[in-house]
């Protein structure tokens, strides 16, 4: 049976556990907070699982060593990522990471020389692969339905209640996350380089802090408070979470305060934000088609649209995951909270609809199966029926680290022609043709 180590305690740990008691055996958990790793310990013995030796991450050698592990699963602050990841190569484990793989180009190169040398395996947990629809749109691609593909057309909405929960906890920090460019995007950077078989080139892009931090002041929505819980202004602020009113968010932050002073309720307009909440991208790739993408963070409702234009035609994909958010309750609604994000489905209503417009033909409505709408549309079910269980795989849906660069390459050389207003050749950050060889 395989042994398995968590490194990373908070929310998204949870699905991984969870997943492993079919699968394998989790063996040892490791966290800078004793609190976060007892809560997770509680539901391990509550799904009947065994429980698991405990660790700070500074050990992660000894626990390597001393559990036996055989693959260690890193979902760690994003700028910790490569620490570990290379920690987990250098003692003969196979690595799985949430996204990004990393977020800069110098930590990278690491994992990326790490991989190599040790000959050691790194997957990505790109789980948006795994959504039945974006499989429906990688067979439609690969299967010729709109020729050779020209342009793609990809534009990201995340409204006032997901959108705003980036701000209020360590991804408003750049320096932790990369930015939205790369802690969110890497999603869909990576589903246009799979579903385009390509690899980024050059990158352009435009962004800003428009709507949250201290530019709050321009709509009015801004209250002056440091973090929602004990405060009174925070007291029907639509932008607030408040931690004591869900008992899993509580349990794995509020309660484990004294051991970090880590506080995950920030007021999304307190000062502090070093990333941009509306981002524009256009790139080019080695194929020569080129995307266009926009991501804003301050949206009334949340989904996303992508267009891909080919030399026979077009694919259109719509995605509603919610279509508006509830009035007053921004931080929560009907017990859905942004914290659990695609954990669990959202309140208001959602669709899809993937069309194939090919020329001098009318459009046809492609039928998309049911899914579960929890659990990123079944997407996450599905990958650690692959990354654990050994599920069969034919559309190659498991990303290595190679894809995890190339994915984190594009969100860095936007984030470059931001901070310089030019152009930036992706080759410039980190040549892959080293590795690719």
């Amino acid at each position: 049976m395989t042994r398995y180590a968590i490194v990373g305690t908070g929310a998204r740990a949870q699905m991984f556990a969870r997943s492993l008691h079919a699968y394998g055996e989790l063996v040892a958990l490791a966290d800078i907070n004793p609190a976060r790793v007892a809560a997770q310990q509680r539901r391990l013995l509550a799904d009947g699982a065994p429980r698991a030796a405990e660790y700070h991450p500074d050990q992660l050698d000894v626990m390597l060593a001393k559990e036996r592990v055989d693959t260690l699963i890193v979902c760690t602050v994003d700028a910790t990522h490569d620490a570990f990841i290379v920690g987990g190569l250098e003692a003969g484990c196979a690595v799985v990471t949430e996204k990004p793989m990393t977020t800069d180009a110098a930590k990278c190169r690491r994992i990326l020389d790490a991989a190599r040398r040790t000959g050691g395996d790194v997957t990505v947990a790109f789980n948006y692969r795994f959504h039945p629809v974006h499989e429906q749109v990688r067979e439609l691609l690969a299967s010729g339905a709109i020729g050779e593909v020209s342009s793609v057309h990809f534009e990201w909405l995340l409204d006032v209640r997901h959108g705003a929960d980036y701000f209020r906890r360590w991804h408003r920090d750049k320096a932790s996350s990369g930015g939205l460019l790369v802690h969110k995007a890497t999603h869909h950077f990576d589903l246009v380089n799979w579903w385009l078989g390509s690899t980024p080139e050059r990158v352009t892009a435009e962004g800003r802090l428009f709507f949250y931090g201290d530019s709050g002041a321009r709509h009015g929505f801004a209250r002056d408070y440091a973090r929602a819980h004990g405060a009174p202004d925070a007291v029907g602020d639509p932008f607030a979470l408040h931690l004591k009113d869900n008992p899993a968010l509580a349990e794995l932050y509020l309660d484990a305060e004294e051991h970090d002073g880590y506080h995950r309720d920030v007021n999304v307009f307190a000062p502090g934000v070093t990333i941009e909440d509306d981002m524009a991208v256009l790139a080019r790739y080695a194929s020569g088609a080129t995307m266009s993408y926009h991501l804003t963070a301050f949206a009334p409702w949340e989904g996303y649209r992508v267009a891909v234009n080919g030399s026979l035609g077009r694919l259109e994909l719509d995605v509603v995951e919610s279509d508006h958010v509830a009035p007053g309750v921004a931080g929560a609604v009907k017990g859905h909270t942004a914290a659990l994000h695609g954990v669990e489905a959202a309140a208001e209503s959602g669709g899809v609809s993937l069309r194939l417009r090919r020329f001098w033909q009318q459009p046809t409505e492609v039928v998309v199966p049911a899914y579960d709408r929890e659990g990123h549309g079944g997407a996450d079910i599905r990958m650690t029926g692959v990354l654990f269980g050994g599920h069969a795989d034919p559309l190659a849906r498991s990303a290595t680290v190679l894809d995890g660069a190339r994915s984190l390459l594009t969100g860095l050389a936007a984030n470059e022609s931001i901070a310089t207003g030019r152009m930036v050749p992706v080759r410039e950050l980190l040549d892959l043709a080293e590795w690719e060889r």
